[in-house]
C-alpha cells in the first residue's frame, strides 16, 4: 500500500535571526498569516519556515507530512532512498517523529514528519 504524502511547509534557508525574521514578516503581510516565533525559525503561517541559520540543503528544506511515517520510511527505503539518521527525531516512547532524506532535490532536502 503506497502511503500518501502531504506538504506541510518549505523551510527557507536565511544567514541569521534577524534575516528570518524580516522575511517571515514579509511573507505573513503579503499572504495575511499569522507569525509564530520559534528557537531555529520564524514560521509564516504554518507555511513557511524561515530558518535563522542555514540548514539542511542549499536553498533550505520542504516537510512532508504522512499519517504513517515509520511505513512511508519502509515505503521509501524499497524505492532506494536513504535517510540521515543524524536528523532522526523520536517521540517519548520511541516512535520516529520526523527524518531527513540523505541528498537534495533542486536544492532542497527533504524532511519527511509524521502528521
Amino acid at each position: 500500500m503506497e502511503n500518501k504524502f502531504e506538504l506541510l511547509h518549505v523551510g527557507i534557508n536565511t544567514p541569521s535571526a534577524e534575516d528570518a525574521a524580516k522575511l517571515a514578516e514579509l511573507l505573513c503581510a503579503t499572504f495575511n498569516l499569522a507569525p509564530k516565533h520559534g528557537n531555529k525559525s520564524e514560521f509564516a503561517g504554518s507555511y513557511f519556515e524561515c530558518m535563522k541559520s542555514p540548514f539542511l540543503g542549499a536553498n533550505g528544506h520542504i516537510a512532508m507530512g504522512t499519517a504513517d511515517l515509520e511505513a512511508a520510511v519502509a515505503e521509501l527505503k524499497e524505492k532506494g532512498y536513504t535517510f540521515n539518521m543524524d536528523t532522526a527525531a523520536y517521540s517519548d516512547d520511541g516512535k520516529l517523529k520526523n527524518i531527513y532524506l540523505n541528498g537534495e532535490f533542486g536544492g532542497f532536502a527533504i524532511h519527511i514528519m509524521q502528521k
